[in-house]
């Protein structure tokens, strides 16, 4: 029997077997490390992660402690009982009582100006004083004719008295007595025509030295001496203005005007208006509501108001701009905080109330009315005791630590400078209860060109 020939491809075959399974546990090796270098970096990615929360845990927790031992320096301010105003805002303009154009009645040369400019004048002190000559040339000849007429009225006089007791002898005709009669009466009128010039002729004279009609301030020189005048003319020689008492005139809506009128109808007090700057800040002035105009605007819906102040010390000027707040009510027994203690978030007003034991409590408010620097609120009892600055740091349940406090418990920023009727001083705006959570000009009315601020009626 025949051997079998050998394979003589096997050899080869389990050749390239071997060739093609080195590269495959070269890729399978290789795919493993990738797993491990993949695994190694989740784990240490891991433990990384373990070690940022636990520095977090640690970190939170000592910033809790730390939290509980800080005290928060503020400054308080206590709440008190009593009454706030309710005030019309607008922008006013001073107004002289009486303004006086000076010009001259006679013609002539100016030979004196006896004023300064800017001088305070009393009325019927001398001003400008016009050449006068001519017209007391005018005088005496009007005196003379006057003197010539009655002495030809005397004669006149004396004839009829002579014609009546002739006429009573029956020595003369009637007609002659009754011709003498009107003689007297002509002559009579002629007095009279020289009587009335003469005064005239005084007149002018007295006109050549131009005197101050009403007290005031007077401008800018106009005239010089030397300078010729006429009657006719409309050049003026000086302008007065009066400056004590004053007026100021504003507008305000047309909403508020039965508030007005209801104060007014009762009469029981006037309505006070004050002055003040054109940055709301300073008091320049205290007055009282005069009266109002007789119609309302319609092109802008406003009403103009005028009130008088007595101007003591001259803070107001004619033509000048200025802030003015009328008071229309007066609120009894309200709630008052400082302004600077209202805080606002999301759900509305709140203030920070300090506890006996140095904490403060958010406690939520409904503000009413605000009168400069003090506001009247709802949702805290009067002697509570607020926070008026540290906000930044201030926290629900947050130690505090009161510091600057006057004696009195205002706050150095939050108190309020008031009046002995319970109204601040500096209450540069003014504005009805707004609704909580609501900016200051959520409650202002549209200004219509007045810039009147305050709920409507």
């Amino acid at each position: 029997m025949a051997e079998p020939l050998p394979d003589t491809n096997r050899t080869p075959s389990s050749a390239s077997e071997r060739t093609t399974q080195q590269p495959r546990k070269k890729e399978q090796s290789s795919g493993h490390a990738w797993i491990w270098l993949i695994i190694a970096v989740l784990l240490l990615g891991g433990i990384w992660y373990v070690y940022r929360q636990h520095e977090a845990a640690q970190a939170a927790a000592k910033a809790k402690a730390n939290a509980r031992t800080f005290s928060v320096p503020i400054t308080t301010a206590t709440a008190k009982s009593g009454p706030i105003g309710v005030y019309i805002n607008a922008l006013g303009t001073v107004t002289p009582v009486y303004t006086v154009t000076v010009t001259s009645r006679v013609d002539g040369q100016i030979m004196n100006v006896n004023y300064k400019e800017g001088q305070m004048v009393q009325k019927g002190d001398l001003l400008v004083e016009i050449d006068s000559r001519p017209y007391e040339a005018v005088l005496k000849q009007a005196e003379g004719t006057l003197a010539h007429d009655e002495a030809l009225l005397n004669e006149a006089r004396i004839d009829l008295n002579r014609y009546q007791e002739a006429f009573n002898r029956n020595a003369i005709a009637k007609q002659q007595l009754d011709d003498q009669n009107q003689t007297v009466l002509q002559y009579e009128g002629s007095v009279k025509t020289d009587q009335g010039n003469v005064d005239s002729a005084k007149v002018n004279l007295i006109y050549t030295k131009i005197t101050a009609p009403i007290t005031g301030r007077v401008g800018l020189r106009l005239v010089d001496p030397g300078n010729i005048v006429q009657a006719s003319g409309s050049t003026a020689l000086v302008v007065i203005t009066q400056l004590q008492p004053i007026t100021v005139i504003f507008s305000i809506a047309e909403d508020y005007l039965p508030q007005v009128q209801k104060q007014l109808r009762t009469g029981s007090h006037t309505m006070s208006v004050e002055a003040l700057d054109r940055d709301q800040t300073q008091k320049l002035a205290m007055g009282s509501l005069l009266t109002l105009d007789n119609q309302i605007d319609t092109t802008t819906g406003t009403l103009k108001l005028k009130a008088i102040f007595q101007n003591g010390d001259l803070a107001l000027f004619p033509n000048q701009f200025v802030n003015a707040r009328l008071l229309v009510d007066t609120q009894q027994d309200a709630t008052l905080i400082p302004v600077a203690a209202i805080q606002r978030n999301a759900k509305g007003a709140f203030v920070y109330v300090i506890k006996p034991d140095s904490t403060a409590s958010l406690q939520n408010i409904t503000v009413g009315t605000t009168d400069g620097s003090t506001s009247a609120v709802q949702g805290i009892s009067s002697g509570a005791v607020v926070a008026t600055t540290g906000f930044d740091k201030l926290q629900d349940n947050a130690k505090v630590t009161v510091r600057n406090n006057p004696p009195n418990g205002q706050g150095g920023q939050g108190g309020s400078n008031s009046n002995n009727n319970g109204q601040s001083q500096s209450s540069p705006n003014s504005t009805r209860g707004a609704a909580p959570g609501a900016s200051p000009s959520d409650s202002a009315t549209p200004n219509n060109g007045t810039s009147s601020t305050g709920n409507k009626p």
